[in-house]
């Protein structure tokens, strides 16, 4: 067992972002994500009960909603698997905060502004999109200026970070490493020797939990790993697939090893 939580769990993502005794964390982080206009010092978090969701998705995705001092909207969701229509999905989950926005009577549809902000713990498929760490959407015109501001979009790739503790330059960059490293960390490292990381690491700290706590971590560390390994045993499948029609189409093994990674033994099972 690490030292600290997995913040890709569901219980690991709401201890650190979800609770009220920790919304300084949550503050900062999203601080790092804002426009100077928008910037953060008091959030609220929002009921989401009455918010329709699809029951068997929760497994592989998990939100936070949140309003600020001010009226913006945000929602923070945490995906640790790819999941069909994934920007149809992301853009239908934003209506909700519009929706909700709607006022009986006489009302002149005014809108707060809203932000998505979704952390992938994968890589959306589209080459392009392969290559932004973080890519951030607005609505825009034919000739790419903003069409409308309120409602902006921020997708995090986990994955295209890359960089050592040696070579952050940013807060940003400093929750990102927090958040890709935690659960392989022992200690805490010289570069996140700093308040808000130091409380960061005692919420995440897994001695520090009930024994009740400590059982609903389990349990959401078990859905974790469960959905990975499904999820890596369909790109398995879909592989070996590919693999088979190159065999069928009479290229040698050597060609079908090169081109889709499988060993030996995966090649002669064809």
């Amino acid at each position: 067992m690490s030292k600290y939580i997995n913040p890709y769990t569901d219980f690991g993502f709401k201890k650190l972002f979800g609770e009220e005794a920790n919304k300084d964390l949550l503050v900062d982080f999203l601080n790092q994500l804002l426009p100077a206009k928008h910037q953060i010092t008091e959030l609220n978090f929002r009921n989401v009960e009455g918010i329709a969701e699809l029951s068997h998705e929760r497994k592989a995705i998990f939100d936070i909603h949140c309003q600020t001092q001010s009226g913006e909207r945000i929602i923070v969701e945490m995906q640790k698997a790819k999941v069909n229509f994934f920007k149809d999905r992301s853009l239908f989950y934003s209506t909700f905060p519009i929706r909700e926005q709607a006022k009986r009577g006489e009302w002149d549809f005014r809108l707060a502004p809203i932000y998505m902000i979704a952390i992938l713990d994968f890589q959306y498929d589209e080459q392009e999109e392969k290559q932004k760490f973080l890519r951030s959407v607005k609505l825009k015109d034919q000739d790419g200026d903003v069409f409308y501001d309120k409602l902006t979009f921020k997708f995090i790739q986990m994955p295209l970070f890359t960089k050592g503790g040696d070579e952050l330059e940013t807060q940003f960059e400093k929750w990102i490493y927090f958040l890709k490293k935690l659960e392989s960390f022992d200690e805490i490292p010289i570069i996140l020797q700093e308040p808000i990381f130091e409380k960061a690491f005692g919420v995440a700290e897994v001695a520090n939990m009930t024994a009740e706590q400590y059982e609903q971590y389990q349990e959401s560390l078990l859905t974790y790993i469960e959905v990975k390994e499904v999820v890596k045993t369909a790109e398995l499948d879909g592989v070996k697939k590919v693999a088979k029609k190159m065999r069928e189409m009479g290229l040698s093994k050597s060609q079908i090893k090169e081109a889709t990674g499988l060993t030996d033994d995966e090649v002669n099972e064809l």
